[in-house]
């Protein structure tokens, strides 16, 4: 199995030690180029800067072929910046300083909508197929999800607050589960894509 991250910015090294303890016999790359993507089974897209990673997309010739992976049906995994990336669009933020979206996601969301650095905590998520005990998930100056379209299903929650959606293999969540020790997140990603039973 053959798996991509997004190595353009943000926390990317956690994505591939979390990758590595849940999925060691994966290969696993850093996407810096559109032949990076070639022959991957799934990408995921890290938290980090989202003005700073679509400014780096454009710039190294990645926007439109990774837009394009996706609309054919790769996988893929976001989280946090990665969210907001694949949005169908986001809500005008505080900063006016708004990143352009692929629009891959049918989700409408509004970037650091939980608050700065110091408001960043840890809390129990139910994450759809996962069961007990509630996932703890990360969130770290997080997007919110102010809306889930047709095309889009909820499939986390922070008590009654969306904080993760999908669409066919493209998973979306506000929070970090490359932060956690519990492979659960990852494991039902790649299940649902067909890559681990």
């Amino acid at each position: 199995m053959k798996l991509g991250v997004l190595g353009l910015q943000g926390d990317v090294p956690e994505h591939r030690r979390a990758l590595a303890r849940f999925v060691p016999r994966a290969h696993v790359v850093e996407v810096r180029r559109s032949a990076d993507l070639a022959s991957l089974d799934a990408l995921f897209l890290p938290g980090g800067e989202s003005t700073t990673i679509a400014r780096l997309l454009e710039e190294s010739g990645l926007w439109n072929p990774l837009g394009t992976a996706v609309r054919a049906g790769l996988p893929v995994l976001a989280t946090c910046a990665g969210l907001i990336l694949l949005a169908r669009d986001l809500a005008p933020g505080a900063s006016g300083t708004d990143p352009p979206t692929l629009g891959v996601l049918d989700v409408q969301v509004r970037r650091n909508d939980y608050g700065a650095q110091a408001e960043s905590c840890e809390a129990p998520v139910r994450v759809e197929g996962l069961g007990s005990p509630p996932f703890v998930g990360a969130f770290i100056r997080s997007p919110r999800i102010l809306s889930v379209g047709p095309s889009a299903t909820a499939i986390a929650w922070r008590d009654r607050e969306v904080v993760g959606a999908r669409s066919g293999k493209v998973w979306g969540l506000t929070f970090h589960p490359e932060l956690s020790d519990d492979p659960r997140v990852h494991r039902a990603f790649l299940r649902s894509a067909g890559l681990v039973r």
